[in-house]
């Protein structure tokens, strides 16, 4: 497993090892020894899977309290995925990371507590899969706005118009968000 560190403390890209033939490929995308000999000692409690249209926006999400880290990854299509820090004291809240998790490069990213977590398919039929440390709790479920202006996110959107739910629609700025302590 390969660490790719980002500008942002906690937030890991992780690059498995691949092994591949002409029948396919392997590769292992969760082992708690592997990834606690990495520094992730991590309990999970929860996978989620969502399957998303082209265009389709979800986030940017977060748990507060009962916050929760996520392993994420796309097993079919692509998908812009998206974290913003919002922890309080923190040199970089309010500043997000994005990449590109798909199918073909097979990457994750491990996005710690305190962050606001989201994504946009950029292909039909997108399958995006995470581990999550903590449980759904929809009390405490909150949306970042996903266009906010003191964040800024660069979303991949040339001739798309995102669609989003009614939650994500009426998310709130980072001005009044409950930073994590």
């Amino acid at each position: 497993m390969k660490i790719i560190e980002t500008s942002i403390e906690g937030l890991l890209i992780l690059e498995p090892r691949v092994f591949g033939d002409e029948r396919g490929f392997f590769l292992e995308s969760w082992n708690r020894k592997v990834f606690a000999d990495l520094g992730l000692d991590l309990d999970f409690v929860q996978d989620n899977h969502s399957r998303s249209a082209r265009g389709v926006l979800r986030g940017l999400h977060f748990q507060n309290p009962n916050p929760q880290g996520k392993l994420v990854r796309v097993i079919n299509g692509r998908a812009w995925d998206v974290a913003v820090d919002l922890r309080s004291g923190s040199p970089t809240f309010g500043k997000w990371e994005g990449l590109e998790l798909s199918a073909e490069n097979k990457r994750m990213f491990w996005v710690p507590p305190g962050f606001a977590h989201g994504f946009v398919a950029l292909e039909d039929g997108t399958d995006f899969v995470y581990k999550c440390t903590g449980y759904y709790d929809p009390a405490h479920e909150h949306s970042l706005l996903w266009n906010d202006l003191a964040v800024g996110i660069e979303w991949p959107l040339e001739g798309i118009e995102p669609q989003l739910s009614a939650k994500d629609q009426a998310g709130k700025p980072l001005s009044e968000i409950e930073a994590f302590s």
